[in-house]
């Protein structure tokens, strides 16, 4: 009868899942800045007011909606899903649901992650450390975009292939991966992303064609087919899957010619490779160190498909900066499986006594530890959670960070106010500026460039780069777009520029932003010089996309497009570094 009162009690209690699902809310809240964090990319905006266009329209746009500059040019908007599922939320909801989504997707696939970790390390404790540590590597882009949907499938997908390919999964489990073909027509239209889902899927075939090539035996080399049969017709139907669009092939096409631009790779931080020189790299480069090691180890133990994932993200991982959260979700199961089994095997070498003795203690704790978690559990603790952060994110005064609202240090809000008061159009502004204007100003005005580096393609972008650093040609090139306003950084060498040139006036100055109009058609007014204000003081108006003090999206020339937070980096772990 005690055992069973205290397996009852035992339910409400928190677990190791409980844990991993709220660590995301630790780091968030904790260390990143808090929700003006998550919408510190100007591309928020946009996608947001595309959202309720289409919910407006009843239809996805094949047309350009926010600029002047190339008016009514074809356009892919190809993350249309999320931009309606986010766009509603807005519209009914305001920002705060938006920051409260987003975060209740980065909880799930955390916990997802820790569960498929745990089925690979039977020791929690080292699961829930590894969790921990492919938190930090995904932290690095945690922004309220559609890509957080690819973190949430990626563990997914991963988790269904692996059971797929176990030889120890019941028949009917390994029937899940007929699901990844539906899975793929969700992701395809959420986010282009889903191009990750074919190279998970091309690793585990690859691994079984190399499990079948090294085999010792015709029978062996029979049954590592016989394996790899699933994967190759469920990898064609999920290609095939990819087509359920509202671009069918058009799609794919654009992608392709998208993502082989070098412009990329020269102009677009998230492009770029991985910032090393970070402080808090510390415990990607750690991730990393424990992939490439496991690499090794499953090579050794002729695990060929893990082997693959670890060589082919790590790779990704180190080219461009993008991948990181998706190497460190990848790399976490095998990582944590490689620490088990050497923490497992030193007991039985001739490792000095004491090593051996701890690494013993270690395991008996885990194994204490691995008793108690796995009961059954109600998860309230979860989503006591999640209702306290949406609790926090709808009080009248939220603290700062549950405030889902502008931060006036980074995106111009009140040079926003002034804009949409004045009627101001056809505005020259930063691409990351020119989301949040598109979220501020739209229908009523529209943008020269935002983050859309696909749709303005790379001529347009150098011209667009050469106006922001004020090369020779800057006015000539404002005049032949059709310019009429310029809203610029305060230290942009654009505004002394601007300043100098007779064509232009300056209009309204807080030291922030600066908005300049053409003399020919505007009187000479008064600079205004209006304070900063809180989201609550815009005139009405919806509340902005946020930028966190951590991760300025552009602020010069010398960086012309970094919608990214890499120079935030993982957040340092509470228990280690908390702030002062």
């Amino acid at each position: 009868m005690t055992t069973k009162v205290q397996s009852a009690a035992a339910r409400f209690l928190p677990s190791l899942t409980d844990v991993a699902f709220i660590l995301p809310l630790v780091f968030q809240f904790n260390q990143l800045g808090g929700a003006s964090s998550l919408l510190s990319d100007g591309d928020t905006g946009w996608h947001l007011r595309t959202g309720e266009w289409i919910l407006a329209a009843g239809r996805v746009p094949q047309q350009d909606l926010f600029s002047f500059t190339r008016a009514g040019q074809p356009w892919y908007a190809w993350e249309w899903l999320w931009d309606v599922c986010f766009g509603y939320l807005n519209a009914h909801f305001g920002l705060q649901a938006v920051v409260a989504i987003s975060m209740l997707l980065l909880c799930v696939t955390s916990a997802m992650l820790y569960r498929l970790v745990l089925r690979q390390c039977p020791n929690p404790l080292i699961a829930i450390a590894v969790t921990a540590l492919a938190d930090t590597g995904m932290s690095i882009h945690w922004l309220a975009r559609p890509h957080l949907f690819t973190f949430f499938f990626t563990v997914l997908f991963l988790g269904i292939l692996d059971r797929a390919y176990s030889e120890n999964t019941p028949a009917a489990v390994k029937k899940m991966i007929w699901l990844l073909p539906v899975l793929m027509v969700l992701w395809t239209n959420l986010h282009g992303g889903f191009v990750a889902g074919l190279i998970l899927l091309g690793c585990f075939a690859a691994g079984g064609v190399m499990e079948a090539a090294w085999a010792i035996s015709p029978e062996a080399r029979a049954a590592s087919l016989h394996r790899l049969k699933p994967f190759l017709i469920s990898g064609v139907f999920c290609a095939l899957a990819t087509l359920v669009n509202p671009y069918f092939v058009a799609l794919h096409e654009h992608i392709f010619k998208y993502l082989t631009d070098p412009y990329l790779y020269e102009h677009i931080t998230e492009f770029m490779a991985f910032n090393f020189a970070h402080p808090t790299s510390i415990y990607i480069e750690v991730l990393m160190l424990l992939g490439t090691a496991a690499a090794c180890w499953n090579l050794y133990h002729r695990r060929f498909q893990y082997f693959v994932l670890l060589a082919v993200w790590l790779h990704l991982g180190l080219h461009f900066r993008r991948n990181i959260p998706l190497f460190s979700l990848v790399c976490a199961p095998m990582a944590a499986q490689a620490v088990f089994c050497w923490l497992r095997d030193l007991q039985s070498t001739d490792a000095a006594g004491w090593f051996k003795s701890l690494a013993r203690k270690f395991q008996d704790s885990a194994a204490e530890v691995s008793q108690i978690d796995r009961l059954p559990r109600l998860h309230l603790v979860s989503a006591a959670a999640i209702a306290l952060l949406a609790a926090l994110l709808y009080a009248p005064q939220a603290p700062k960070p549950f405030q889902a609202s502008p931060d006036p240090k980074d995106f111009p809000v009140a040079a926003a106010d002034a804009a949409l008061r004045n009627g101001y159009d056809h505005i020259f502004t930063t691409d990351t500026w020119g989301g949040y204007l598109i979220y501020r100003l739209y229908p009523k005005a529209k943008v020269f460039i935002d983050g859309r580096s696909d749709f303005y393609g790379t001529p347009f972008e150098l011209k667009y780069l050469d106006v922001l650093q004020a090369k020779y040609d800057w006015d000539q090139n404002l005049s032949r777009y059709g310019a009429e306003t310029a809203l610029v950084p305060a230290d942009y060498a654009l505004a002394s520029a601007l300043k100098e040139n007779p064509r232009w006036r300056v209009v309204y100055d807080d030291k922030l932003a600066i908005i300049f109009r053409l003399a020919v058609s505007q009187p000479t007014q008064q600079v205004s010089n209006v304070p900063n204000r809180g989201a609550g003081e815009n005139c009405g108006q919806p509340a902005a996309v946020a930028a966190s003090t951590g991760a300025r999206a552009s602020t010069g020339p010398e960086r012309p497009r970094t919608n990214f937070v890499a120079e935030i980096g993982p957040p340092r772990l509470p228990l280690l570094n908390r702030p002062e």
